[in-house]
C-alpha cells in the first residue's frame, strides 16, 4: 500500500510561550514538528506534506532540514482548511492511504502506525484511541447533573489513517459551517466506517508552556557536548578544515566537503543539545548534501542552540594529523568558526596534534578531529 502522510502544523498559537508558534519551539533538543516527521520518514512513508502557517516558510524549512520526502504547503485559517489544502497537494502523488497527524503530538510510536495501517486493510478509516479511566459526569452551571457511562467513551489521538480518495472526497464534500473536531468526524459525515485501534500514552499533546518544562529545566544548567570525526585523504579533492581551504596535494573524501573539524564541532553542539548527530540532520544518503559546504551544517547547529534559548560559551577543536601544518592557519580557522557561529573569536579554540606517526593519521591516510562545546542559558 502506497502510504503518504499529512502533518498539520498550521497554527499560530503561542500558548506554549516564546515568540514562535509551538510547533517550531524546541522539545527534547529538536523543533517539536521535526520529531513526528522524522518518525514517519523513518517508517518509509513518503511523501510527507507539512501544512504550515503563511510567513513561516523559512522557519519550517530550517526545522525540517535534511528530512527526506518532505513538502511544505500553506495551511488555512482553520485546522480543517489546512487538512484540505494538504490532501489536495497530495493528490498528484496518488497515494492509496494517508496518515493525518498533528505536529503537537511529537512522540509517535511505530506500533501505532503499524496498527493503523493494518486496520486499513478492512476499513476505509482508523483512529488511535485510549479508554477513559476516570469517572465522567455531565454538568450545568458548575453543578453536577448526572454520571455518564464511560465504557463506550474513548480519548482520540492522531495520526488518523484513511484510504486517500475517500478522505479527500469527504473533506471536499464537507458543507457544515462548523469546523469538524477531527478528520474522523469528517469521515463519519461522509458515511465512512472508522475502526478504533489501540493508541498510546506517549502520544500526548504538547499544548502549554508547562508541557515544555523538561526542555526548560535542561536549559537552566550548562550543557557540554563532544564530537569526533575522521575522513580519508585522497587525491583530487580540496582540503577544507574549519571552513578554511588549505593548499595541500591531498584532500578529504566524504559526501559533503568532508571538513572533518567542522563535522566534529557540529556533533559537539548537537550533543550538548541532546539533538542527535550530524547524520540525523544531514543524512549522507541524501544527494542534496553531496559536495555541500560544511559551514551550512555548523550554521544549522548554531541556529538550534539559539532556538533552545542557549548561547555558546566556548568551543574547542583539536585537529589530528601529520600534515599539513595547522599552526599557520589557526587564527584564520578560529575567525571563520566564530563568524559562522556568530560568536567572538575569544570563544573559539583550535589546536593541532599528531599521533607520533602511529595509526591512520600517523601514516598520512586521513585526518581526525575532536571537539567539545559548552552551552549556557541565554
Amino acid at each position: 500500500m502506497r502510504i503518504a502522510a499529512l502533518v498539520v502544523a498550521g497554527g499560530r498559537g503561542l500558548r506554549a510561550g516564546g515568540t514562535l508558534p509551538k510547533q517550531f519551539a524546541l522539545w527534547r533538543g529538536k523543533p517539536l514538528l521535526r520529531h513526528s516527521v522524522e518518525i514517519l520518514a523513518a517508517n518509509g512513508i513518503t511523501p510527507i506534506i507539512v501544512a504550515i502557517p503563511q510567513g513561516f516558510e523559512s522557519v519550517a524549512a530550517e526545522a525540517l532540514l535534511g528530512v527526506p520526502g518532505v513538502r511544505l504547503v500553506s495551511g488555512g485559517a482553520t485546522r480543517q482548511a489546512s487538512v484540505k489544502a494538504g490532501l489536495e497537494a497530495l493528490g498528484g502523488a496518488a497515494p492509496e492511504a494517508v496518515l493525518i497527524h498533528d505536529a503537537a503530538r511529537p512522540d509517535l510510536p511505530e506500533s501505532v502506525i503499524e496498527r493503523l495501517i493494518g486496520a486499513l486493510a478492512a476499513h476505509p478509516g482508523a483512529i488511535p484511541v485510549l479508554p477513559v479511566v476516570d469517572s465522567v459526569v455531565r454538568g450545568d452551571g458548575g453543578m453536577r447533573e448526572a454520571a455518564v457511562p464511560r465504557e463506550e467513551l474513548y480519548r482520540v489521538q492522531t495520526p488518523q489513517a484513511f484510504r486517500f480518495d475517500a478522505i479527500l472526497d469527504a473533506h471536499q464534500a464537507w458543507s457544515s459551517a462548523l469546523e469538524a473536531s477531527d478528520d474522523a468526524s469528517v469521515a463519519d459525515a461522509a458515511g465512512l466506517d472508522v475502526a478504533l485501534v489501540e493508541g498510546d500514552e506517549r502520544l500526548r499533546k504538547i499544548t502549554f508552556a508547562t508541557d515544555f518544562e523538561e526542555n526548560q529545566m535542561t536549559t537552566l544548567m550548562p550543557r557540554t557536548g563532544m564530537g569526533f570525526d575522521v575522513h580519508r585523504l585522497v587525491e583530487g579533492e580540496d582540503l577544507w578544515l574549519c571552513g578554511v581551504k588549505l593548499d595541500h596535494p591531498l584532500g578529504l573524501s566524504g559526501h559533503s566537503d568532508a571538513d572533518v573539524a567542522i563535522h566534529s564541532l557540529v556533533d559537539a553542539l548537537l550533543g550538548a543539545l541532546a539533538a542527535g548527530d550530524i547524520g540525523d540532520h544531514f543524512p549522507p544518503s541524501d544527494p542534496q548534501w553531496k559536495g555541500a559546504a560544511s559551514d551550512r551544517f555548523l550554521a544549522h547547529a548554531g541556529a538550534l542552540v539559539m532556538a533552545a534559548g542557549m548561547v555558546i560559551a566556548n568551543v574547542d577543536v583539536t585537529i589530528i594529523c601529520e600534515a599539513p601544518r595547522i599552526g599557520p592557519h589557526k587564527m584564520a580557522m578560529r575567525a571563520r568558526l566564530a563568524h559562522i557561529l556568530g560568536i567572538q573569536i575569544g570563544q573559539v579554540s583550535v589546536k593541532a596534534t599528531t599521533t607520533e606517526r602511529l595509526g591512520l593519521t600517523g601514516r598520512g591516510e586521513g585526518i581526525a578531529a575532536q571537539a567539545i562545546a559548552t552551552l549556557v542559558a541565554a
